[in-house]
């Protein structure tokens, strides 16, 4: 709910002709006067009062011993060393049942005293909660059977006011207590328990905001909201001292906070409506910080006086300038949320004035002040803006949220073509280079071969066309047996190879020995590829037809095993003859198929990234491959 961000609710519309601009302000006032009307209305039902019959109307006051009439307006603002006294009459006729009295106050400022013939039974100073003078609580005393006289009996009242407003005493009920009881219950109802309760909602979301205003720093409306109704809940809980205390400064301050609350209200509405706060505004806060001040430092007494001065006007400034803003934008926006905020403000600011004027013995003469109890409208009307922008809030999250859904089903479906086609290209790309090294297989194996052939028949040599197309028949079930998938157990692969080199020694009358020194032979490599299996299957090949031309060996033994090494396990396989050897160094004497045989033998071992050791002697020749713990590559640039 950021005033930054560009809110549909607080987006500028479009601009709107004069008369059109006209016609929205004459049904946003029509509205508005609808709403005075009834506040007219309820301000004019009547409070609940006792049958007449036990009103007491005719008063003397002492001093100086005149006659007044209930209701009445005493004029002095401090009585407490001197409070005024109230004399009045009421009979008990005789013949009545036993039953008990009362005396009802209905309203009263700010604290009184009642006595029934000289024997005081009640001090409503005992009662904090009733001796505030914005606060309309009744009081109400069981008088003592003892003290009831048959006919006439005296009741005193003694009046003591401490500010800021002047005196005042309603008429005054005295009767059975069944016949008041009922009006004193549903003015605690009215003017205390539902004030209560309203603060307590209040309080509940000022809390709430305050959460929201520490979650969200960059939503000041939150803290500006949450700030407002902590005051006001503030003022409806505290006490209005009726003496000296040790916090009776900092209770009347609080008491006094209706200039900060209205300050912070008004700039709760500008960010909330999306307008700009000027620097002005600070100004709003001036009246409530100087009767702060002046309540911590001078105490209760300069701040009533001190409020009458500056108060009212503080509020009713800022609760015209709430009324002012409010229509402004609606005339700019018309939403529903801009006219329920207008007119509770309307609503509050209706009864502000009928207050004000009743205090100036104007409008009506209980001074039955419904300001408190009329704030409630505003925060209704605030709770209601706020569920509105929430479940607002809530829609475009839940849209947001299906656009998204949408974005990523699409982004999904892209992706999953993308990758099928980046697998077909793989696939596309490892069949070409597949087709590759077989035709480099096939040319340097079979087509070598079947070149020795054509040159052979040309020359007309049967003898050494026989053998040549023998070695291209060997050449090419080499390539075909190493095409087989074998799921990277090279084992496979032996075998096949061993039964090819048996059936090639046994021609030659050598015998093949086979061990397999560990159970598990070879370890599985799942990236071995037929270009590593022919290079393996040739370099053995090469080793094999090296020890069967050279070195007239009896028995060639190969040996299988898997050795331990820092970088994992490693496959081990060794061919080894019995027959007379040659010297293995670079440079040596060895004969010159042999050298060029170990040399291709070499190369076939570092393609596969294996290490190739040959040791010869006179006891024969063993040729040893330890292959990689992983293989690598062959496609892949060499360094």
């Amino acid at each position: 709910m950021s005033t930054a961000a560009a809110e549909p609710e607080s987006r500028q519309a479009a601009p709107v002709g004069a008369p059109r601009l006209a016609l929205r302000l004459l049904l946003y006032l029509a509205l508005q006067a609808l709403v005075v009307v009834g506040c007219l209305g309820l301000a004019a039902l009547p409070t609940p009062e006792p049958p007449p019959r036990w009103q007491l109307t005719e008063a003397w006051l002492e001093p100086p011993g005149a006659a007044v009439s209930l209701p009445h307006h005493h004029s002095a603002r401090f009585t407490m060393a001197d409070p005024p006294r109230y004399g009045l009459a009421f009979d008990r006729p005789a013949g009545l049942p036993e039953e008990p009295w009362s005396v009802l106050l209905p309203r009263f400022t700010n604290g009184v005293a009642v006595a029934v013939n000289g024997v005081e039974i009640l001090d409503s100073r005992r009662n904090p909660a009733a001796n505030r003078p914005d606060r309309s609580s009744p009081e109400i005393a069981v008088i003592p059977s003892s003290l009831l006289r048959e006919g006439r009996n005296e009741l005193t009242v003694r009046l003591f006011v401490w500010g800021p407003l002047t005196g005042f005493l309603d008429r005054i009920h005295v009767g059975p207590d069944a016949m008041l009881r009922p009006a004193h219950d549903q003015r605690v109802l009215l003017f205390v328990t539902l004030p209560i309760v309203l603060a307590a909602w209040q309080s509940i979301l000022a809390v709430i905001l305050g959460m929201m205003w520490l979650m969200r720093r960059h939503e000041p409306e939150y803290g500006a909201l949450a700030a407002s109704m902590a005051l006001g809940v503030a003022q409806t809980f505290i006490s209005a001292p009726s003496g000296q205390s040790l916090y009776a400064g900092l209770n009347a301050v609080l008491i006094a906070s209706a200039p900060l609350e209205s300050a912070f209200a008004v700039v709760f509405l500008v960010l909330f409506l999306g307008l700009r706060l000027p620097r002005a505004a600070a100004l709003l806060f001036l009246p409530g910080l100087i009767i702060t001040v002046t309540g911590l430092l001078g105490g209760p007494g300069p701040v009533r006086i001190l409020y009458l001065l500056l108060g009212p006007f503080t509020v009713m400034f800022c609760l015209v300038l709430a009324a002012v803003l409010i229509a402004l934008v609606f005339l700019r926006r018309r939403d529903t949320i801009t006219l329920v905020l207008g007119s509770a403000v309307t609503v509050v600011l209706f009864f502000w004035a009928f207050d004000i004027l009743s205090i100036l013995d104007v409008a009506s003469d209980r001074r039955i002040f419904f300001s408190r109890i009329s704030y409630s409208a505003m925060v209704i009307a605030v709770g209601i803006g706020l569920t509105w922008r929430f479940a607002r809030a809530l829609n475009q999250v839940d849209s947001f949220a299906g656009s998204m859904v949408t974005l990523v089903r699409e982004a999904e479906d892209k992706l999953r073509a993308s990758l099928a086609r980046d697998e077909e290209r793989a696939r596309a790309i490892a069949l070409s280079s597949e087709r590759s090294r077989l035709m480099r297989d096939l040319h340097d194996g079979l087509g070598g071969q079947l070149v020795s052939i054509v040159a052979l028949s040309e020359r007309q040599q049967a003898a050494p066309i026989g053998e040549a197309a023998r070695a291209a028949l060997k050449d090419l079930r080499l390539v075909i047996d190493a095409m087989d998938d074998i799921g990277g157990d090279l084992m496979l692969a032996l075998g096949a190879w061993r039964e090819r080199i048996a059936a090639q020694l046994r021609a030659h009358s050598i015998a093949l020995a086979w061990r397999v020194l560990t159970p598990q032979g070879l370890p599985v490599h799942r990236e071995l590829r037929p270009g590593h299996v022919i290079q393996i299957l040739r370099l053995l090949d090469e080793a094999v037809t090296n020890a069967v031309k050279h070195a007239g060996a009896g028995t060639i033994t190969v040996e299988i095993e898997t050795v331990a090494a820092t970088d994992g396990d490693r496959g081990r396989i060794s061919v080894r003859d019995d027959g007379r050897g040659f010297d293995a160094e670079a440079g040596s004497a060895a004969p010159p198929l042999a050298g060029r045989g170990l040399a291709n033998m070499r190369q076939r071992a570092e393609r596969c990234g294996g290490q190739l050791a040959i040791v010869s002697g006179p006891e024969g020749t063993r040729v040893t491959l330890d292959l990689p713990s992983r293989f690598a590559d062959l496609d892949a640039p060499r360094v």
